[in-house]
């Protein structure tokens, strides 16, 4: 891999593991109470609190917070969206070759 593509791929990774844990902590929060004392609860509490906290801070308030999760996915889908756009508009992300190694 190149540097480019290293740069690239990190951050999308972290964007990604971010978007579907919180996707996670939105799904799950339907068929559990807010205070359930399991681990994997509490973590998916932990980690996605600082993006809920960012969204919270970015969005009027007039958006209930009930739509605060649903935003912050929106909110990670266009960063990745706009890494990826940042990355091909510099070249540094080219489509594979037509008639690749078969």
């Amino acid at each position: 891999m190149t540097p480019e593509q290293i740069a690239f791929t990190i951050p999308n990774y972290l964007l990604a593991a971010l978007f579907y844990t919180l996707l996670g902590r939105l799904l799950l929060g339907l068929f559990v109470p807010e205070g359930w004392d399991n681990y994997i609860w509490r973590a998916l509490l932990r980690l996605t609190a600082p993006p809920l906290a960012v969204v919270r801070v970015l969005t009027p308030q007039a958006i209930a917070p009930a739509l605060h999760g649903p935003l912050a996915l929106a909110w990670l889908l266009g960063l990745r969206m706009a890494l990826f756009l940042l990355f091909q508009s510099a070249g540094w992300i080219t489509p594979p070759a037509a008639g690749g190694a078969g």
